[in-house]
Formats: C-alpha cells, structure tokens, sequence
C-alpha cells in the first residue's frame, strides 16, 4: 500500500526529503504523543515504551511514502488492521493520530501540498482501523 506518486518519478518519499527527513517526522510524532496531554488517549494505548513503535512506524513510512520496502522487507505485508486489532481504536485515537501526525508534519516542514494530500491519505487509513465504536 503506497501512495501514487504527484510525478511520474517524484514520490512523496521523495518530496520530504529522503529517510532523514521521515526519520524526523516519525520522532517528532512520538515525542508530541509522549509530551502533549491533548493525546492522551493515544499514548495510553502505546505501553510504556515507544522505541519499536517509532522504528515500525519509521520503516513502515518510508515504503509507504514510495520509498525503500523496510518494513516489508522484514515483516511481509503490514497487515495494518490486523496488526492494531489488540488495541483499541475509536474516534477518539484516530482524532489525536491525526492530529499528532499534522503537527508533527507542520513541524518538520512538510511542504503544505503534500501535507494535505497526505492528511487526506491518513485519514482514510487511521478511519479504517478503527476497532471501536467509541
């Protein structure tokens, strides 16, 4: 599951800039959910350590985005829903991913087309692996 590149040859990945510059976003994501109380509810469902998910969400980006196949490489198929089932996901937590990942993506300098294209792309995803009615 990748996003169509805008140009036939530019990809997403390549419009952030390389993997430094999904790295940074990713980090920024996770210190935002780990420091700002207005994603609580989204920190809570993450246990107390979030190094295998910064570097699951980093790999898994990087393919996503149109560039290197990390995560696929190592795990197969994300199987993203699958994958989240044992957490719960309502309105709520999909809210502040999203949320987060717009801040993180404003922070990190994400040029603004791209940014709203991905935002869009997010939502469709962080919408389907909702789990929860809540």
């Amino acid at each position: 599951m990748t996003i169509r590149p805008m140009q036939t040859d530019v990809t997403p990945f390549d419009m952030i800039g390389g993997e430094a510059r999904v790295h940074a976003l990713v980090e920024r994501f996770y210190d935002l959910m780990d420091l700002e109380p207005a994603y609580a509810a989204l920190r809570a469902v993450h246990g107390s350590d979030l190094a295998k998910a910064r570097q699951h969400l980093f790999w898994f980006l990087c393919g996503w985005l149109g560039g290197p196949q990390h995560y696929t490489d190592r795990f197969g198929h994300p199987r993203l829903r699958a994958r989240h089932m044992p957490f719960p996901i309502g309105i709520l937590e999909r809210d502040q991913w999203l949320a987060c990942m717009d801040q993180a993506m404003e922070e990190t300098g994400v040029p603004q087309a791209l940014r709203e294209r991905l935002k869009e792309s997010f939502f469709q995803t962080a919408d389907w692996m909702r789990n929860t009615h809540g």
